[in-house]
């Protein structure tokens, strides 16, 4: 019990007996004969992340471990004679090996707690101390590859730059050495392949702990920032972008935007201000993923192009705004354009993946030029609460007999970690990029379930139906949302963040499905006019004004 005395040791404690329990089961998994997948004995694949599942769970009870296993069969047969070595020899042996705690290694397990108090103090002391992001000396920060999480063999240790190195006293470990990174505005400089976005792909994953051995156990960033990038192509609904885009040539309003092909800048727009919405203290963003109109505009486009003839405020001249009058940070890495550093606190210059403090340098610089504007009128959060739309929850259908009809909930089907789809709703979540698990997404399944039931056919708001269902997660648990009377096995844990974009995203289907049946009914009013025109006109016989499709009309007026 000592071992898992609060919520922060309980989850490591938990991430330890589940991957223990794996590695058992691994070792038996197929060994009972039969076809297709029988003797499959299948645990939850922990990545590199340290996160809160239904697949292990401590309570007052005991420990409860949830899996799937494949029962033997020949055919459509069960074979209970293999079943019988699964529940009764190597299930048993699994459970003795890995959960007993005379069998558990005690020292490995006591330094997966410590390792996650240490974790916890450094955020801690981040809040203390002003800053928003710690990198210890001696991480490990590149990758084996783009679809592997493992740290590169032979990688360059990360050593801090003398004038941003901090120490903090780690309650187990003892002192620790790393850089510290304050709020305001970082940039990250340097050559192209040295190791900028490296760097920043670190960052946006110390939102979460990590397991020992990954080389970013210390890499620790606040838990509310988000990584932004543009989005060309999106769909966008009611999102109020008049702190970054004004006075559009079409007149329309910016203050309740909607589209469902939005260009880079309007996206990008679009996600800074539900960042905002998400309660976001710390923007993460990558030139090379942005898109440059949004983010800058020189000065010998500012002289050709007129301010009054541009309606977009480029990011370059709100960024100082959101950290002096909001409290937002950003993290920005830098590449091509060299206006970014009037508006920096500290910038970091990365040569042959080693940072360098090139702040003082850069300003002694910047006095040989002249300044470019970095300061936009009228700065102004959004105020305007968003308000969420959800459809029915149920789905009526013929029985298989085609003799009545049947009512059914919406079922859900998780496509790998970017996609899933609810009924007939398929959601793109690909751009989520610190979606740390496939596992989490089954997780924002399970919620935007459980809200359209509880909010069917009813619109609410939006923060505050974000804000009920993560209440509802950290009191009743991750589970509490499946509406299933057995917790499943493959939930875990996301962030505020993720649940708002899921949650906006959902929407948007909605917004889609409209916007198409609203095309269709214009075309059949048009349609419908046409044939009265001619009929009127006597050019067209009365069965054929019969044909017109009313059924269908009266649908999509019902839509």
């Amino acid at each position: 019990q000592e071992l898992y005395c609060g919520k922060c040791q309980r989850i490591a404690l938990q991430d330890e007996l589940l991957r223990q329990f794996g590695r058992r089961a691994e070792r038996f998994a197929f060994k009972a004969k039969g076809s297709g997948k029988s003797g499959l004995i299948s645990v939850s694949r922990c990545g590199q992340e340290v996160l809160e599942r239904t697949a292990c769970e401590i309570t007052k009870e005991g420990i409860h471990i949830r899996f799937f296993v494949g029962f033997p069969a020949n055919g459509r047969t069960i074979n209970s004679g293999e079943l019988e070595k699964i529940l009764f020899v190597y299930l048993p042996k699994c459970v003795e090996m890995s959960l007993y705690h005379r069998k558990v290694p005690e020292r490995e397990t006591e330094q997966v707690i410590c390792l996650k108090e240490d974790q916890r103090v450094i955020r801690e002391e981040l809040k203390k101390r002003g800053l928003i992001a710690f990198v210890a000396n001696g991480s490990i920060l590149p990758r084996q590859s783009g679809n592997s999480d493992l740290p590169m063999k032979d990688a360059v240790p990360f050593q801090s730059p003398k004038s941003m190195e901090i120490t903090i006293q780690l309650r187990h470990r003892g002192s620790i050495t790393g850089m510290g990174i304050r709020k305001g505005i970082t940039l990250i400089a340097g050559g192209g392949y040295h190791g900028k976005s490296t760097l920043l792909e670190a960052l946006e994953k110390g939102v979460y702990d990590h397991i020992a051995g990954d080389g970013r156990e210390f890499v620790i960033t606040d838990d509310t920032a988000w990584k932004l990038r543009a989005e060309d192509g999106r769909k966008i609904k009611d999102v109020d972008i008049s702190l970054f885009i004004n006075h559009l040539p079409n007149g329309r309003n910016t203050r309740r935007f909607s589209t469902l092909d939005a260009s880079g800048s309007t996206s990008q727009a679009a996600n800074i201000i539900e960042a905002i919405e998400a309660k976001s203290q710390v923007l993460l963003i990558d030139e090379d993923t942005s898109a440059t109109n949004f983010m800058v505009r020189d000065e010998l486009m500012q002289r050709v192009i007129q301010k009054d003839k541009e309606p977009i405020t480029p990011f370059l001249e709100r960024a100082r705004d959101l950290y002096e009058k909001a409290g937002i940070s950003t993290i920005l890495v830098v590449g091509s354009c060299g206006s970014y550093f009037y508006i920096a606190d500290q910038i970091i210059q990365m040569d042959n993946y080693c940072p360098v403090d090139i702040t003082e340098k850069t300003r002694k610089l910047l006095k040989e030029y002249k300044k470019p504007d970095c300061k936009a009128e009228g700065f102004a959060l959004p105020s305007e609460k968003r308000s969420i739309s959800f459809g029915s929850s149920v789905v009526r259908r013929k029985n298989y007999r085609g003799t009545g009809m049947v009512e059914e909930h919406e079922k859900l089907k998780v496509m790998g970690r970017e996609s899933l789809m609810l009924g007939k709703e398929q959601l793109d979540l690909r751009y989520l990029e610190q979606l740390a698990d496939r596992e989490q997404t089954q997780t924002l399944g399970y919620l935007l379930k459980y809200a359209k039931e509880q909010y069917s056919g009813k619109t609410t708001d939006l923060t505050a139906l974000m804000e009920s269902l993560i209440r509802k997660l950290e009191k009743e648990g991750i589970g509490s949302v499946s509406g299933q009377k057995e917790i499943p096995a493959g939930m875990a844990m996301p962030r505020r963040q993720e649940i708002m974009r899921a949650l906006i995203a959902s929407d948007l289907v909605i917004f889609e499905s409209l916007q198409k049946y609203y095309k269709y009914l214009q075309f059949y009013i048009f349609v419908s006019k046409l044939l009265c025109t001619m009929y009127v006109s006597g050019g067209l016989e009365v069965q054929y004004m019969k044909r017109l499709p009313t059924t269908f009309l009266k649908a999509s007026v019902r839509r």
